[in-house]
């Protein structure tokens, strides 16, 4: 496949290619250009051209033109999973969930966007100004750079691209380098339903050679970043050097708390739910499970069990439940963290076997509240790594511990003590009785500390893609 630029397909200006690779069989099924400097450049000139005229596009006409590519969404949805399911590795069911959310997200948007009112200043309300009336407007920032992870690389699309362009902005997408294919279909459909070229690009390319240019170029007034903590304060630094808006959704190391009080049953079926969905690698996927000794050996009894159920194999299959890892070699670095986290105390109990990008689902129990994985270590992978806990007083104590503050849970049949846990955890989201993979497009999502800088979802994004003015009419009264 190729670029999209201006509404064309084009090859990267030296024609430099990546192989994108089926994580599962190891196969090439693609290629797609490596961009260049030269690219970005072409690609933000022809964005910056297209805003000044998508910005006077009425939102009824915008959310028409959604309509349509939403129907073509629906038409084309069979390929569209068939694709992300092999370039991405997870089960050809969660594909088809991550397409059927693309209507779902866009949606959200088009609603709220129809709905962005202003606010007003009454005269009066400060001394001296009886006589003035403030009102206050929303307009585009302007060029917007996508930076799309591969672990959900749709759900993020919606999540960032359909706010911007109601808001007026063109975007530049750049996809995941590994799986950038579903993406660029999604793209191509966007100008089969009438998007004028221009408004969203597609640039596909490694992140030094490809994102780091866009990140810094000049004339882009806006970068939202999902991705790794490491490459997400890079990200920060390359805006700040002209002032972009930038928002990020970095990495979290969440913290799933079973109490003695808990319904057993519940907590582990959303284990299953909160920890194997896609293979491990969501980034508020319930990652450290820590759990009071009262219920500790019923906890970890029934997790086995459980999970030793799971199907793992051919994603391609409805039946298969554990899919491919993205690479090999993010394969290889689960197995190197397991190793780590043995050699710290902890006892496998359940799976460790890989072959190729496929990882059997991991149990580790009787892990210290000292070892790395109990902090700052991110597992991206199917590993359930249970930490004891004594109370509720030490289960947040290590939860905090993390320089991390994406999401947490409780688990607890005492809602007192389960809000008492919600205030008490430094993260951006909580909830009861459930794992902390939960994000919906209505709700705003964002981390503390190291999981980011602001928020995404129809209540929140289209503050980070919009600036506020402000409308004074003086000596109106007078």
């Amino acid at each position: 496949m190729q670029n999209i630029i201006n509404g064309k397909s084009v090859d990267a200006s030296d024609k430099s290619v990546l192989k994108i690779v089926n994580p599962y069989t190891g196969r090439v099924i693609d290629t797609v250009p490596n961009s260049t400097k030269k690219d970005v450049n072409k690609a933000v000139a022809y964005a910056k051209k297209a805003q000044e005229k998508w910005a006077q596009v009425s939102v009824h006409e915008k959310v028409d033109l959604l309509r349509k590519f939403l129907n073509l969404v629906d038409e084309n949805k069979d390929d569209l999973a068939k694709t992300l399911c092999q370039e991405t590795g997870k089960p050809i069911t969660q594909a088809y969930a991550e397409i059927g959310n693309i209507k779902i997200g866009f949606e959200a948007f088009m609603e709220k966007a129809k709905h962005l009112y202003g606010n007003v200043i009454p005269s009066g309300t400060e001394a001296g100004q009886e006589n003035t009336l403030q009102f206050t407007v929303r307009e585009p920032l302007g060029v917007i750079v996508a930076i799309i992870p591969f672990n959900f690389p749709c759900d993020l699309f919606d999540q960032k691209v359909a706010p911007a362009i109601l808001a007026g902005n063109t975007v530049i997408v750049k996809p995941p380098h590994q799986n950038p294919l579903t993406l660029i279909k999604l793209v191509k459909l966007l100008h089969e339903a009438g998007l004028p070229a221009g408004v969203v690009q597609i640039l596909t390319g490694e992140g030094l050679k490809t994102g780091d240019p866009l990140a810094k170029h000049p004339d882009v007034h806006g970068i939202t970043f999902t991705g790794s903590t490491k490459v997400g304060k890079t990200t920060y630094l390359n805006g700040a050097s002209h002032l972009a808006h930038v928002a990020l959704e970095l990495g979290g190391n969440d913290a799933f708390i079973v109490l003695k009080d808990a319904d057993i049953d519940l907590a582990v079926e959303e284990v299953v739910w909160g920890r194997m969905y896609n293979t491990g690698q969501v980034c508020c996927a319930s990652k450290r499970f820590i759990v009071q000794k009262d219920v500790l050996k019923q906890f970890e009894k029934k997790v086995v069990e459980r999970i030793s159920k799971l199907v793992v194999g051919n994603p391609l299959n409805k039946k298969t439940d554990i899919g491919a890892m993205i690479t090999k070699s993010a394969c290889e670095k689960a197995v190197a963290q397991i190793q780590n986290i043995v050699s710290q105390g902890g006892k496998i109990i359940y799976g460790g076997e890989h072959k190729g990008a496929v990882l059997q689902p991991t149990v580790i129990t009787d892990i210290p509240k000292t070892a790395d994985v109990a902090k700052d270590d991110e597992v991206f992978a199917p590993v359930v790594s249970i930490i004891p806990c004594n109370d509720v007083k030490e289960a947040i104590e290590i939860a905090n511990s993390s320089n991390y503050g994406l999401s947490g849970c409780v688990f607890t049949s005492d809602m007192k003590t389960a809000f008492k846990v919600c205030k008490e955890l430094k993260c951006g989201g909580t909830v009861i009785n459930g794992a902390s993979f939960h994000r919906s497009f209505e709700m705003p999502f964002g981390g503390y500390k190291n999981s980011g800088i602001g928020t995404e979802g129809a209540m929140s994004t289209f503050d980070q893609v919009t600036k506020t003015k402000t409308i004074t009419l003086k000596n109106i009264f007078k």
